[in-house]
């Protein structure tokens, strides 16, 4: 083989080693799990006599049991419930939040923009257990100021770790550690627009909230598609909240949201094989959201670019 048929096999080799130890990486720690889960879901432990002895429990082919059983769980349902509810509230208030902050950032006026954004970026460095045990200990009414206040300012002191109320308590722990991530991603697409595109709209004589409601918004509409896809992702994946919260309040149940359902079964109960079928649902209802999602904003997209 001449050095130029070898250093021609090199270049073409380059990209495949380049991309090796990505790829090993990914099936040992991601696709190698996946197909152990799904792998997992697919069977049972079937117990003879007592389940004592050796041989008593052996793992045996279950079809699409786990799954079945899956399906019409109450608990698992009323979790699925649950989640929605509390996206309901977090989504819109969080991306609306964002939204304005970016708005209110991008205008010219503004002051101390750096500390500001800085700010509001904040609350997202934070570790979602840390946030969680901050705002549970000022929702006790034990402990916290806030309650101190309003107790000397004969206010009512509602109770924000039961019943209702629950949902606005988790919601505002996710809306504050969010918002800021959610802010820099559709701020950093406003800060892309053309400066000519606002000179030509000062031209015509568009208003700032002209400017911001027939310019700004329409050309950020992909960041913030794509900062509700994260926001649904990370609603239907809600787990840290809820259980950091749970030693709180009794309104907190160990099958609150579906990860949580899963978590019990695999690691409270030992029925790894239930929990694997569960979180097999999980994703799959994620990815048909997701999808379904974006298909439609894609199509959205395309029927305004025919206009």
């Amino acid at each position: 083989m001449t050095k130029a048929r070898r250093r021609s096999y090199g270049v073409k080799g380059a990209p495949y080693a380049f991309l090796l130890p990505a790829t090993v990486l990914f099936a040992l720690f991601f696709a190698l799990p996946i197909g152990y889960a799904l792998w997992l879901s697919l069977h049972k432990v079937q117990v003879s006599g007592l389940g004592l002895g050796a041989g008593a429990r052996k793992e045996v082919w279950a079809g699409l049991d786990n799954y079945t059983d899956a399906l019409t769980d109450s608990e698992l349902l009323g979790g699925a419930l649950r989640v929605v509810g509390y996206g309901a509230i977090v989504i819109p208030v969080m991306l609306g939040l964002a939204l304005l902050f970016a708005l209110m950032l991008d205008t010219d006026r503004v002051r101390l923009a750096p500390f500001t954004r800085l700010a509001i970026f904040l609350p997202y460095a934070i570790p979602g257990v840390v946030a969680a045990l901050l705002w549970g200990f000022l929702y006790l009414p034990d402990v916290s100021p806030f309650y101190f206040i309003l107790d000397k300012l004969g206010m009512p002191q509602p109770d924000l770790l039961d019943g209702g109320p629950l949902y606005i308590a988790l919601s505002n722990i996710a809306v504050w550690g969010g918002t800021g991530f959610n802010m820099i991603v559709i701020y950093t697409s406003l800060r892309a627009i053309p400066a000519e595109v606002y000179e030509a709209a000062k031209l015509d004589g568009a208003t700032p909230l002209q400017v911001a409601l027939r310019i700004k918004i329409p050309m950020v509409a992909p960041s913030l598609v794509l900062t509700f896809f994260f926001s649904i992702i990370a609603t239907l994946q809600v787990f840290s909240e809820p259980t950091t919260l749970k030693p709180l309040t009794n309104s907190v149940s160990t099958t609150w949201s579906p990860l949580m359902k899963v978590y019990q079964d695999a690691f409270g109960k030992g029925d790894i094989y239930s929990a694997a079928a569960e979180a097999a649902l999980i994703a799959v209802v994620t990815l048909l959201l997701s999808f379904g999602f974006l298909r439609a904003a894609n199509s959205r997209n395309k029927q305004e670019e025919a206009r």
